[in-house]
């Protein structure tokens, strides 16, 4: 069974916190991590590309020359993929790249990718998440106390800040942090955990995400 610290604002550790072991045990099923992160991406693909065939082209309607007596190859269009400014044989068109998963297996990948987290000491857990003003640098300094940041690097690591309820003065706060992508605990997803280095959570977002992997 884990047993986590929780934080404070502040950075200052107030209280531990077991966490369920039916949910938290550590195992990782990879298999299912991989098909939902595939599943994820592809139903992000928009599908536009497209190419135009000879019949799209415009132009092409009149025959370059006569068909027989020049000694050239017999050419009926301008517009032959054969040609510049032809169309494109074979080409990328509009479609549909998604796909469903299975429920089963979201909840599965969901479970490894906070496993993952938790093997790696990168899952922290956040008493509540306090600010007096809607100012991005009071969220900043959140996490610089909780050392997910700091202004002297250059690069800083990727944080994934879960919660159950984001306010509009929270929402606020948080939506400029170039290297924080905020998400309900409700909403969260594999792919999501896993394109992060960091992941924070408060006290009543683990409870509704815990309670959404328990069944």
């Amino acid at each position: 069974m884990f047993t986590l610290p929780v934080y404070n604002s502040e950075g200052k550790e107030v209280d531990t916190l077991k966490l369920n072991a039916q949910v938290y045990d550590g195992s990782q099923n990879l298999e299912c991590l991989h098909q939902a992160i595939l599943g994820f991406q592809a139903n992000q693909r928009k599908g536009l590309a497209s190419t135009k065939t000879r019949g799209e082209v415009s132009g092409g309607g009149k025959k370059p020359w006569k068909q027989k007596g020049t000694g050239r190859a017999r050419v009926g269009s301008t517009r032959s993929p054969l040609w510049r400014h032809g169309g494109v044989v074979f080409g990328p068109h509009p479609r549909d790249f998604s796909y469903e998963i299975p429920q089963k297996i979201k909840a599965q990948a969901l479970k490894t990718s906070l496993n993952v987290k938790l093997n790696e000491n990168n899952f922290m857990i956040l008493d509540e998440f306090k600010v007096q003003e809607p100012k991005t640098k009071q969220a900043v300094g959140v996490f610089s106390n909780l050392k997910l940041f700091s202004p002297k690097d250059k690069k800083s690591n990727k944080v994934l800040f879960l919660t159950h309820k984001l306010d509009a003065q929270l929402k606020r706060a948080l939506k400029n942090i170039s290297f924080l992508t905020v998400d309900l605990a409700s909403d969260c997803h594999a792919y999501e955990v896993m394109n992060n280095k960091k992941l924070l959570i408060t006290k009543a977002g683990l409870d509704v995400l815990t309670e959404r992997l328990k069944a």
